[in-house]
């Protein structure tokens, strides 16, 4: 399947020579991948044409700068970041470690602060919203997916998934319905009522993308979300992924990996905390190999 996805001539979805290319979006493939309907390109995989930026950004970051400590021990982590993300686009980052890619997802998702600059999420400015409406605005929009998984130990894989929800007002119930419908789409139903401790590394981060993707998120913060994935699970949470956007949410995804950066419209690099290279997914077969060998 890998080597399908990355042919360089792009063939459009349910064709004769697609007999396994199912019409709706989900785990209908033969291996039960999430397929990748409605988008020109290869089956099952993005490919097609980046997405006019129309609308207004659901997220924008204005001339934005982290350093840490001072004098000579300060650290420059972003240096004037600007990028804007529109509604519908995923955005992939790359570069080296230490490059900034971490960082750039903790300020866009208001965990940290930045020393100057702007973050600007949904029209509100978040570097300068109190306390009390940035906490609603990280619960009602903002989704993480954390290199660490970040779950609860003393709670299940649907109150993980469920708490965000109950945390803004929705009823146990209607939370839970909603998390188990998250968890079933990424294939782990069948574990709902169990621990974090009863579940290998690859299911506990599953259940923290199932956790950012439930409800109605408007901006999807992904920092390395397969890393403890095997390949074939990997891509089918970027299927995923890739569908939340297409339905309208703004995403940014933090990888090492060319192929995963591969379902973005956009590509960013980074190194030093700049950004030294951006390219439109149309563009990018060649220059995304080239720069991870490079960066």
């Amino acid at each position: 399947m890998p080597d399908q996805q990355h042919s360089s001539h792009p063939s459009q979805p349910n064709q004769p020579n697609q007999p396994n290319q199912p019409n709706q979006p989900g785990y209908g493939g033969p291996s039960g991948r999430p397929t990748h309907p409605g988008r020109p390109g290869r089956p099952g995989h993005p490919g097609g044409p980046h997405k006019p930026a129309a609308a207004q950004p659901v997220l924008r970051l204005e001339k934005l700068v982290r350093t840490h400590g001072s004098g000579a021990t300060e650290v420059h982590a972003l240096r004037g970041i600007d990028l804007a993300v529109h509604p519908g686009e995923l955005v992939a980052v790359m570069g080296p470690s230490g490059s900034g890619k971490s960082t750039l997802l903790t300020l866009a998702g208001g965990l940290d602060t930045p020393t100057s600059g702007r973050v600007v999420v949904e029209g509100v400015d978040i570097t300068t919203a109190g306390r009390r409406k940035l906490s609603a605005l990280r619960r009602r929009s903002i989704g993480y997916v954390f290199q660490d998984y970040n779950l609860i130990p003393a709670l299940t894989a649907a109150e993980n998934v469920a708490l965000p929800l109950e945390l803004d007002g929705t009823s146990a119930r209607k939370a839970r319905t909603a998390a188990l419908a998250a968890l079933e789409e990424i294939g782990l139903r069948a574990l709902a009522d169990r621990f974090p401790d009863e579940m290998s590394g690859g299911q506990q981060q599953r259940v923290a993308i199932a956790r950012a993707l439930v409800g109605d998120r408007r901006l999807v913060l992904a920092d390395e979300p397969t890393g403890a994935l095997d390949s074939e699970t990997g891509e089918s949470v970027l299927a995923l992924l890739r569908l939340r956007c297409d339905a309208g949410a703004a995403g940014i995804l933090v990888t090492h990996e060319p192929r995963f950066a591969a379902w973005a419209d956009r590509v960013v690099f980074l190194r030093d905390g700049s950004v030294v290279d951006e390219t439109l997914r149309s563009h990018a077969d060649s220059l995304l190999t080239g720069r991870a060998a490079g960066l």
